[in-house]
């Protein structure tokens, strides 16, 4: 076998962030780009020759040829076997799956996950570890390490792998095995859904949904267990194609992008009963039903509380965990059942130590992600039939479910205000101004009765291994249960995304029609008070409100 050793200068952009290492396109083929942040990422593994490694990606541009130069250098560091999706496509979940079902060291996932694609959009890479979840801080930050001392990169000679064939080949002493995308998700999927009621329910004509997969990667996914599979009719998979550049859309499931399914579930005379749609690399979910949008914070209270209704999970449920910024109503959900709630910091990572150990069964995060320990990553389309079981097992709306949810635990009002493409400088200025008035804030008074009852910015200390997160989101946090929630984004490419979070509980039933932004209209005026938006960033609104 021969191995190229190219020499190269390093870059001082490669430190990953909560998903992975994430740039635009034109950053990611700069010559050397991505060959060093791989060579950094294998630099840092232990025990590889002849190991397994799963490789693929959400299909978006540059995804083939990265699979390329990844299978060329995994071929000189001395993998035994890649195990690649078909043309290249793995949707992260079942990345996931993979990673545990083969015992692999590990698998790279291509994707920049809700970011838009094509030659002007972005392009993102990230490592999962054995227990098929997102990579530790502790070794994301060894990458950025390694990445500043690359000098040197191993490649193999070029020998291009026809990715879109099923079948076993040979790199350089490789063994690569290309597989279908789809089966080993199916099989995992039919051990923890009722598919005999999924597929009652699915092929009668008393039902009708539609699954936007935007374009994706869960489109060969929705098409196989929706419509061949459950017997959904063809045509209930709507942009189910996956395409490069996504076909011009923003694969991010949320009332602004998915614009074609809103109009579908929101007509005056719409005859859908559900609408679902995922994400650019099938980690995330919206659930819609007819004229209703069920919020992600709802959607992980709702399954929590429903969990025994599934096959999976009829024993019950060990815990739940949030993020921090997701709302308050999974809590009260593991408050009556008497199991413990974990509230973690952002990134899907930090759920990994408590599945792992058995703390929790259920996850989830408000930015529309939702799991359980069946894999270590947030799922869209196991989120979705979990939706259709609950259904076929209620014989109920989801609006009726929903609504009986709040009758019984109470709602929390709650949305996302995202100021987008922010200058660096200005919001680093907004949050080093907010955090410094923190000491201040405890007991102070805000519009109409509500009160500061703590102030801070959030540190986590994982009970499982002990290690210590700090400044992952500044809380201001009010007697009556209310929350203000700052964070800046760590998943764009351009510019900062200030990210303000709004929460408030509501237990009277006669109050739980109200329109979420006047509810929480108080809410905002004080985050635009206390953290000077406008002064600091020009922006009088959102450029997105979840």
């Amino acid at each position: 076998m021969t191995i190229q050793i190219i020499k190269t200068t390093p870059f001082d952009d490669q430190k990953p962030g909560t998903s992975g290492l994430r740039k635009s396109v034109k950053q990611f083929k700069k010559p050397d780009y991505l060959q060093n942040f791989v060579q950094a990422i294998f630099n840092t593994l232990e025990n590889v020759p002849g190991s397994t490694l799963i490789l693929g990606g959400d299909g978006r541009y540059f995804n083939r040829e990265a699979i390329q130069i990844i299978l060329r250098m995994a071929a000189a560091t001395g993998f035994g076997r890649v195990i690649v999706g078909q043309g290249g496509i793995l949707s992260t979940p079942a990345a996931s799956n993979l990673i545990r079902q083969y015992q692999a060291l590990g698998g790279i996932i291509l994707s920049a996950s809700h970011n838009a694609g094509g030659p002007e959009g972005d392009f993102g890479i990230k490592f999962n570890g054995a227990n098929g979840g997102p990579a530790p801080e502790s070794m994301t930050e060894a990458m950025f390490a390694a990445s500043k001392q690359l000098h040197e990169y191993r490649i193999v000679p070029i020998q291009p792998i026809p990715v879109d064939k099923l079948g076993v080949y040979q790199l350089a002493g490789m063994q690569v095995e290309v597989i279908d995308s789809v089966s080993a998700y199916q099989t995992l999927m039919e051990s923890i859904f009722d598919f005999d009621k999924l597929a009652a329910m699915l092929s009668s004509e008393s039902f009708k949904m539609r699954f936007d997969a935007m374009h994706a990667v869960t489109g060969p996914y929705a098409h196989q267990i929706l419509e061949q599979r459950l017997g959904a009719p063809e045509g209930t998979v709507i942009h189910g194609l996956p395409l490069a550049d996504f076909g011009g859309g923003h694969p991010d499931p949320n009332q602004a992008h998915a614009k074609e399914l809103m109009s579908l579930l929101y007509a005056r005379q719409s005859t859908m009963d559900f609408g679902a749609a995922s994400d650019g690399d099938g980690d995330r979910n919206m659930i819609l039903g007819k004229r209703f949008f069920v919020t992600p914070s709802d959607s992980l209270a709702i399954l929590a509380a429903n969990a025994r209704l599934i096959p999976g999970y009829r024993n019950g449920i060990a815990g739940i965990a949030r993020s921090m910024p997701t709302s308050q109503a999974p809590d009260r959900v593991a408050a009556k059942l008497g199991i413990p709630c974990f509230e973690t910091p952002t990134g899907w990572k930090f759920f990994g130590n408590l599945l792992d150990v058995g703390k929790i069964t259920l996850c989830g995060e408000e930015s529309f992600g939702t799991g359980s320990d069946h894999v270590r990553e947030k799922d869209g389309l196991w989120a979705v039939l979990f939706w259709l079981n609950l259904l076929a097992e209620k014989q109920d709306s989801v609006e009726n479910i929903v609504r009986s949810h709040w009758a019984e635990y109470g709602r929390n009002y709650y949305s996302r205000h995202d100021y987008e493409s922010i200058d660096l400088k200005d919001a680093n200025a907004l949050v080093d101004a907010l955090q410094a008035q923190l000491p201040t804030l405890a007991g102070k008074p805000f519009g109409s009765g509500l009160t500061v009852s703590a102030a801070d910015n959030f540190t986590y200390t994982d009970p499982v291994d002990g290690s210590v997160s700090k400044n992952q989101g500044i809380r201001i946090l009010f007697t009556n249960g209310s929350r203000i929630i700052f964070r800046l984004s760590g998943t764009g490419t351009q510019g900062a995304t200030l990210r303000v979070y709004l929460e408030k509980y509501e237990a009277d039933t006669a109050k739980h029609n109200q329109d979420v932004q006047e509810a929480l209209a108080d809410l905002l005026n004080i985050a635009q008070q206390v953290a000077r938006i406008t002064e600091f960033t020009g922006r009088e609104a959102a450029d997105v409100i979840t």
